[in-house]
């Protein structure tokens, strides 16, 4: 509720209002889905910490199998961590989660080319530009383009968080 400002003009449409889509049973509803999901196999919902406090999430979803072997990745933190290298961190731990333990070969994401240091984020852990979708989806009221990028497993021979530490992106 506190980053509503911040986090609405780059979030999904809710049929509802902010209040409402944000109350604690809807946050409920939304955890036993990703619950569910995630029972499942097609979900990977990840809370992101720092120093013991919750300060974002970060999800792969839509995890296919076989001979897709795809998936996409999305987060969000919280604005009083913006700038400070989080969401950067939390990306390269989700890429590497993607590959290492789902045993993914593509993970794909995109940003609204309003929120460029998303791209950034993306970019910090490998991804890289597929393509430009038009009217792609239902953000704050309105049909939204996005940017299209994707991270293939085998384009690094080493980790994201390991690409990231050799950059001094990140410290062990």
């Amino acid at each position: 509720m506190r980053d509503k400002e911040f986090l609405k003009p780059v979030e999904p449409t809710v049929p509802t209002s902010w209040s409402e889509a944000h109350s604690r049973l809807s946050w409920w509803d939304n955890i036993t889905y990703l619950m569910r999901a995630a029972r499942k196999g097609t979900v990977v919902p990840m809370v992101i910490e720092l120093d013991g406090r919750f300060v974002g999430q970060l999800t792969i979803g839509n995890i296919q199998h076989g001979g897709i072997s795809d998936a996409w990745i999305g987060y969000w933190v919280s604005s009083a961590v913006t700038g400070r290298g989080i969401a950067t961190a939390a990306c390269a731990l989700g890429v590497d989660h993607a590959f290492r333990r789902i045993g993914l070969h593509r993970l794909t994401a995109t940003y609204l080319p309003s929120n460029p240091a998303s791209g950034k984020v993306l970019g910090h852990s490998g991804f890289r530009p597929e393509g430009y979708l038009i009217r792609n989806l239902h953000i704050d009221g309105q049909w939204m383009d996005h940017h299209f990028v994707a991270l293939l497993a085998d384009e690094y021979s080493i980790t994201a968080v390991e690409r990231l530490t050799r950059e001094g992106r990140l410290r062990r």
